[in-house]
């Protein structure tokens, strides 16, 4: 009597046929991340600060803990908390729009002189530009700026200011309800996982909290040493708009490896029109410095252990993100992937479940994991 044929077909069965069920669910994977990252990219307007406000919940929740564990009420700790942030970023935008307001006829009456220090440099330099070339340029830039194209340009920049006052009152809003009802709406969540996942879940959100919380405390840190380095170097060199250039420096700080270096292009073109070449060449080696300076110290002393992410993923990481979302991408590709790395590693045990030598993580409120 034949025995019931169990297990896969021959043809499945050798190492080709394993390879190509493997081949097969890789695709599946890969087709159901298409699939999110479509429907996500369709909504940018909700998406984004929900994720946003996610990513600062993490990092201001140690101060509202740590209010509530001296005796506030939840209630006040989240809406003092709330506060003060909204209170920082007003108070930088404010200053900034002070400062900028205030130096910007010093600014315009530097930007001609040094108009005419570049043009010089310009005709004489190592490569000299004819002032027919240079006329040929600002012609070609009038044109541009008078054509029908960049009047539809205009129009859409109107939009998108509309987009993200929606977008940062949205996110405004999420971050409040997830300071304050953060812990329901994660029990809430995992509540819907089968009863025998809940405890690992608990454990990824837990260590994924404490990834962003890091994250987002060591950028902080290292943009605001990026932004007082740079700021203080141009006022001491007596660059106008040395203070608003030092915040742009700082928010630049938040996109890995290339924001601050970017964002100084701006601090090297201020000081190129309003004090010439030779200050430009000295800012662009400030520049350079710093940006070293946060590669080979700042960033493996404060965020290696966080993030324990190769750079080489971190810049394909960047890439994908902004091929995908512009620079609201490259904001937030790097914490998403620490997330779904320490995700990744939670679920499959690469990090130990706590044994009977490993203490149990606790939840905000203080209670252990069960």
């Amino acid at each position: 009597m034949t025995e019931p044929r169990t297990g896969l077909p021959a043809i499945w069965s050798d190492g080709l046929g394993r390879a190509s069920i493997r081949a097969v669910q890789a695709l599946a994977v890969a087709a159901l991340a298409y699939a999110i990252i479509w429907a996500a990219t369709r909504i940018p307007l909700v998406i984004i600060p929900v994720l946003i406000a996610v990513i600062l919940a993490a990092a201001i929740s140690p101060l509202v803990r740590w209010l509530t564990g001296h005796a506030w009420p939840r209630a006040l700790a989240v809406v003092a908390s709330f506060v003060a942030i909204l209170a920082v970023v007003g108070g930088i935008i404010t200053g900034i729009v002070f400062l900028v307001n205030n130096q910007w006829a010093e600014l315009s009456a530097r930007a001609a002189a040094g108009i005419d220090q570049l043009h010089a440099f310009l005709n004489n330099g190592p490569v000299p530009v004819t002032d027919r070339q240079i006329t040929a340029a600002i012609d070609s830039a009038r044109v541009f700026l008078t054509s029908s194209t960049f009047g539809a340009e205009a129009l859409t920049g109107a939009r998108t200011v509309g987009e993200i006052f929606t977008g940062a009152l949205l996110m405004v809003v999420t971050l409040f309800f997830f300071l304050k009802d953060g812990l329901e709406i994660r029990t809430f969540l995992i509540g819907y996982l089968p009863a025998d996942h809940r405890a690992r879940a608990r454990l990824a959100a837990d260590r994924s909290t404490a990834v962003l919380g890091g994250y987002v405390r060591g950028t902080a840190i290292v943009a605001a040493i990026d932004g007082l380095t740079v700021g203080i170097a141009l006022a001491v060199m007596g660059v106008p708009l040395a203070l608003p250039l030092g915040v742009f420096i700082f928010m630049g700080g938040f996109i890995p490896i290339v924001g601050a270096t970017v964002a100084g292009t701006l601090a090297i073109a201020v000081a190129l029109v309003s004090n010439g070449p030779i200050q430009a060449l000295i800012v662009l080696a400030i520049v350079i410095a710093v940006n070293q300076l946060e590669h080979h110290f700042l960033q493996p002393v404060l965020m290696g252990k966080v993030l324990s992410i190769h750079g080489l993923a971190i810049l394909l990481v960047l890439a994908a993100g902004t091929i995908l979302a512009g620079i609201v991408g490259a904001l937030l590709a790097v914490p998403i992937t620490a997330v779904a790395w320490t995700v990744l590693k939670t679920w499959t045990e690469k990090d130990q479940l706590p044994g009977p030598e490993m203490p149990v993580p606790e939840l905000p409120d203080g209670e252990p994991l069960e």
